[in-house]
């Protein structure tokens, strides 16, 4: 049987590098992309790659795609979980920080589809989005500038879906609210045991992967909680 494939964004911690342990263990390939390749979280191997890669250096996009399929020869899942987060309101926001909040998470991902595009068409393959809950609702006026840019990930998503219809590259949205990841722990007080684990995500991610094209799963929504919209 074939090994499948995948790339991982933002693998060096947090929900990458759940997913890409997990994908690993599950025998998955799995090319690992992060703007350190030595702060790798698994060991470089036959089935592991690392690599460079910058959201803030197009130039990284292509050659880690590049790299990966010189390495495995095909690619089947791309997982663009490479992000930044804010805490600006609309009103506070400057258009630098604008600016680096969508190169990072719209643009780089927008651009890295279109490298993988043509390998991800021969393996009919799957694209995952690690948007956020905040890119389906607005829930504080300091979360606004990112919530922006996750709403703008979500509608990627969407916009790839609709790219690979015919071809059977299907694309789906992750929008989880708090992760216990380093990130979280900086902006709510709730105990990390009770957060979504970033494991939960993996599983999640592994199963939309390997769905074949006759299911296609828009968005999935994730909290660790039950709240008022979802």
């Amino acid at each position: 049987m074939t090994q499948r494939v995948a790339m991982i964004s933002g693998a060096s911690r947090g929900i990458g590098a759940s997913i890409a342990q997990h994908l690993a263990e599950h025998g998955w390939a799995v090319s690992l992309g992060m703007r350190d390749p030595r702060a790798t979280p698994i060991e470089p191997s036959a089935s592991v790659l690392v690599c460079r890669f910058d959201a803030l250096d197009p130039d990284s996009e292509g050659a880690w795609v590049d790299e990966t399929i010189a390495r495995f020869g095909r690619l089947d899942g791309l997982v663009h979980n490479a992000g930044i987060g804010a805490r600006r309101s609309v009103i506070e926001a400057t258009g630098e920080e604008f600016d680096a909040l969508f190169a990072v998470n719209v643009k780089s991902p927008m651009r890295l589809s279109q490298h993988a595009w043509p390998h991800l068409i021969r393996s009919t393959g799957r694209i995952v989005v690690l948007a956020s809950l905040s890119g389906k609702r607005v829930k504080s006026a300091a979360g606004g500038l990112y919530a922006m840019s996750k709403f703008a990930a979500v509608g990627l998503a969407h916009a790839l879906r609709q790219a690979g219809k015919e071809a059977g590259v299907r694309a789906t949205a992750i929008c989880p609210a708090y992760v216990a990841t380093d990130m979280a722990a900086g902006q709510t007080t709730v105990d990390p045991a009770l957060l979504t684990q970033p494991e939960d995500i993996a599983r999640i991610v592994h199963l939309v992967l390997e769905l074949p094209p006759t299911a296609s799963l828009p968005e999935i929504a994730i909290n660790w909680t039950v709240e008022d919209c979802y």
